[in-house]
């Protein structure tokens, strides 16, 4: 596999420094989180190996109220490492993968690196990110293996209703193919949160971490969810091929965190729908500015008005030099007018700066 650093990470803020950033807008996961949150005592564990499928407490944890049971849970290194096994396991040369796009780099450049086939579905900000079930049924071929769709949407925060995911899930069951669901925001909608994908059906794969809703990526925890078991031993396999078992401090850090789950998600999702309505006033208030309203996670991906005349370079240099961070449209092979703000990281005086710190780069690199 020929393997190539992505935009995403090379120009990450943890590359960047976050000594050098002032206002970090750039973040996709709410304000991490020190380890003494989440009251947990990791001095007596015994670094063992650990359970292959991942430390027995946090699939306990993972399942619970979710319609599936521990042994439908495999435990990973986070949820990029959920998603490198799934492809790895289900995709090879000549194989064929239906993905949408924008999308989160892991899910298009691993893929890449097999050297299967792949059918970009697009999303466009004029139809306000939707995904059109028939475009999906349109690019299955014989040997498709893999449709790969993500809700709550990174970048876009688009949210896939239940129908929507029901008819591609279906559209997987009659072609002899699998669902990926990138469900990492799932705890971060505004509306009712729907079933997990992998209930409907063992042809559908749903993967999430703790990174994200629960503002700890240092603890390198993701999992995948299938209730497949032959489907489910070969990317145990996988994983034991990889690295054998997960951390047990980090997996044991992960299952106290989830624990926590009913103190800790209801004033996150209050903070989450703060911060999107500061950046809906934003929006309202800045006429060079559009975006599609999201309807969950912790970003969204506005855009600067094609009507604008703008010199992009001089924007970005511009909030370089202003310490300000946003995810640049090129991260998800998009137009640089198109921006990822992420709205639960910062402060709320954090992201209001921010925010005017973007309009006075317009002001300055307008033409």
């Amino acid at each position: 596999m020929k393997y190539v650093r992505m935009p995403i990470e090379v120009e990450s803020p943890e590359e960047r420094g976050y000594g050098n950033i002032r206002y970090n807008l750039a973040e996709s996961s709410v304000t991490d989180r020190p380890l003494s949150d989440l009251k947990v005592d990791l001095s007596s564990i015994v670094l063992a190996y650990g359970d292959h499928r991942g430390h027995p407490p946090l699939r306990d944890e993972i399942a619970a109220d979710s319609g599936v049971t521990p042994a439908d849970i495999l435990v990973t290194a986070g949820a990029a490492g959920a998603l490198f096994i799934i492809a790895t396991t289900l995709l090879q040369p000549g194989d064929h993968l239906v993905v949408v796009r924008p999308n989160y780099a892991t899910n298009l450049e691993t893929p890449r690196a097999i050297g299967c086939e792949i059918t970009l579905i697009d999303l466009s900000f004029e139809q306000d990110f939707a995904l059109d079930v028939e475009r999906i049924a349109a690019a299955i071929r014989p040997n498709t293996r893999l449709i790969s769709l993500t809700t709550p949407h990174n970048p876009t925060g688009v949210c896939l209703d239940l129908a929507t995911l029901k008819a591609v899930a279906k559209l997987a069951a009659k072609a002899r193919c699998h669902l990926l669901v990138d469900e990492t925001y799932r705890d971060m909608t505004f509306a009712t949160k729907p079933p997990l994908a992998a209930t409907l059906g063992p042809q559908v794969i749903s993967v999430s971490s703790v990174s994200k809703s629960y503002g700890i990526p240092g603890v390198r925890v993701g999992w995948i969810v299938n209730t497949d078991a032959k489907l489910m031993e070969r990317f145990l396999a996988a994983k034991e091929q990889i690295g054998i078992c997960g951390s047990l401090l980090d997996e044991t850090a992960a299952a106290a965190a989830i624990a926590q789950r009913h103190a800790f998600l209801p004033p996150l999702q209050k903070r989450l729908a703060a911060g999107r309505e500061t950046v809906a006033a934003w929006i309202a208030s800045e006429p060079r500015m559009e975006w599609v309203r999201p309807e969950g996670g912790c970003v969204c991906f506005p855009r600067i008005k094609a009507s604008v005349n703008i010199d992009i370079e001089r924007f970005y240099k511009e909030l370089d030099e202003s310490a300000v961070a946003v995810g640049p449209g090129h991260w998800f092979e998009q137009d640089r007018r198109f921006m990822r703000i992420g709205y639960g990281w910062p402060t709320a005086d954090e992201l209001k700066a921010g925010l005017a710190a973007i309009s006075k780069a317009l002001d300055l690199a307008s033409t």
